[in-house]
């Protein structure tokens, strides 16, 4: 049997996964749990195989349970159930925690049942769309190098966004107004943009701005 412990915040998400699970003859659930800290009690006191974890909880994300899963029980696999299918938590739960599989709720009893047995086997599963915010997030990152913005021209974005002046700019970040003008040159050149009003749209779309 696999043993598979489950972490969400809302009961309800639990008892629907329950009678899902409760449809394979392989996975076996033996610990569930409304938080992060409460999981962790009870993986600590039960053999596991996988974690199904929700991202978006108070007090301990899944983000963060996952990292501290890994580190103190780094043979247990982990599934991210979740609404949440932005790239860059995609991006930090497989880079940071070391995830193998990602599944959005929407998944059907099959799909997770086939993602738990493949991920048990030591598979990875990742739904398509997953996968292709995960290459939007490469291209965006990749967008980003390429740009190559400082701190201190990414403080001068997010100010400009705010509609500030170059003088409101240069008391803000305490530099010289003749500073500000040289950067907003440089990084308009470095993110090819000719206006202010692309400048921040390029910002947006490339997540320098969220």
């Amino acid at each position: 049997m696999i043993k598979i412990a489950l972490v969400d915040d809302h009961q309800i998400i639990i008892d629907g996964l329950k009678s899902l699970l409760n449809q394979s003859s392989t996975i076996q659930l033996v610990a569930t749990a409304n938080s992060g800290k409460e999981i962790l009690q009870k993986i600590n006191e039960t053999v596991i195989d996988i974690l199904i974890t929700d991202i978006s909880m108070p007090e301990m994300n899944g983000l963060e349970l996952a990292k501290k899963v890994k580190q103190l029980f780094p043979e247990i696999k982990i599934i991210a159930l979740s609404m949440n299918a932005d790239g860059s938590t995609i991006n930090a739960m497989v880079n940071d925690a070391d995830i193998t599989g990602y599944l959005l709720k929407q998944t059907g009893a099959n799909e997770l049942i086939t993602a738990i047995e493949k991920v048990y086997k030591g598979g990875i599963y990742f739904q398509t769309d997953i996968l292709n915010a995960l290459e939007q997030q490469t291209k965006i990152k990749q967008q980003q190098v390429s740009a190559n913005l400082s701190n201190r021209e990414i403080q001068i974005i997010a100010l400009l966004e705010k509609d500030f002046s170059n003088k409101q700019i240069a008391t803000e970040l305490n530099i010289s107004v003749r500073t500000v003008e040289t950067h907003r040159k440089n990084i308009l050149r470095k993110t090819n943009t000719n206006n202010l009003l692309s400048l921040i749209k390029w910002a947006y779309a490339n997540k320098v701005l969220q």
